[in-house]
């Protein structure tokens, strides 16, 4: 790396994108992007990869881009069931930031969100988040003022929406010191997860992007194993990108599935390849 590319990183100076994966849950997308809308670095774009929702979801992404608070590309493919990996490659391709974050439509972020990844970020690594799952009666109760007040993000009014009391509250911790601590002590793998991890853009077209293969189940660790075999290594921010996830069914997993994708996952590590023939460029392109 030159001296030049080492001071824009150091000094944040590069383009960065959110991209938020959705399929027809507009109650849950709205507090989401409101959270967006309320962070202290506002220098991003917010990328919605839509995997085939319907009307209602492309009527409130209208609401929230006349808001003009956000920068928003909505990218979307028909519906054609579960292809999450392929709206998330496409989204990749429609942009050219050189930064991106992956989470979901019902993860709200916490207003330094943006911030933690930018400052955070290093080369040839990824960055590894987590979440605090709230329940489904905490998650409904949550409002577009309660999350431009920041309310859910204080343990003590979770607790007193009902939210359990559990060591998992200690993921909204709010000293830099200890979260920095807390994530040298976690004993959980700095992995890629879904719903809350980054890394450089041009990383992900290295590897040709996520495994169109991969189902749900594992398509997320699947990407860091394959960026770890590039060499990349990851760095836990577990207790400093905070997200809420907001409940909801999983009606989508299935043991057949989970089979499958585990055997991918197996020949990535055992292979040691970092780069998926069915990914961003699709494999009869890369014959020609």
């Amino acid at each position: 790396m030159s001296q030049s590319s080492k001071e824009v990183i150091d000094q944040g100076r590069f383009s960065m994108g959110v991209v938020i994966t959705t399929y027809n849950s507009p109650l849950w997308l709205e507090k989401v992007l409101t959270g967006y809308e309320c962070q202290t670095d506002g220098y991003f774009e917010t990328i919605i990869a839509d995997d085939g929702s319907d009307d209602e979801t492309r009527a409130l992404i209208d609401q929230f881009r006349a808001r003009g608070k956000l920068n928003i590309r909505h990218v979307w493919h028909e519906d054609k069931g579960f292809r999450k990996t392929e709206i998330l490659n496409k989204a990749i391709k429609e942009t050219d930031v050189d930064y991106l974050i992956f989470t979901d439509g019902d993860c709200i972020p916490r207003a330094d969100f943006i911030a933690v990844h930018r400052q955070n970020a290093r080369p040839d690594t990824f960055l590894s988040g987590g979440y605090l799952k709230l329940t489904m009666p905490v998650s409904q109760q949550i409002s577009q003022d309660d999350i431009e007040q920041q309310r859910p993000f204080d343990r003590s009014w979770l607790l007193a929406q009902g939210q359990p009391k559990n060591h998992k509250l200690w993921k909204l911790v709010k000293s830099e010191t200890l979260a920095r601590w807390l994530n040298r002590l976690t004993p959980a793998k700095a992995s890629w997860n879904g719903m809350n991890s980054s890394t450089w853009r041009d990383a992900l077209l290295r590897v040709n992007g996520f495994d169109e293969r991969m189902q749900y189940g594992g398509l997320d660790r699947e990407l860091g194993e394959r960026l770890w075999n590039l060499g990349f290594q990851s760095q836990r921010v577990r207790y400093q990108a905070i997200c809420l996830h907001l409940d909801h069914k999983r009606g989508y997993s299935k043991p057949e599935i989970w089979a499958r994708n585990n055997a991918i996952r197996a020949d990535v590590r055992e292979s040691g390849r970092s780069w998926t023939p069915y990914g961003i460029v699709p494999a009869q392109e890369q014959d020609g």
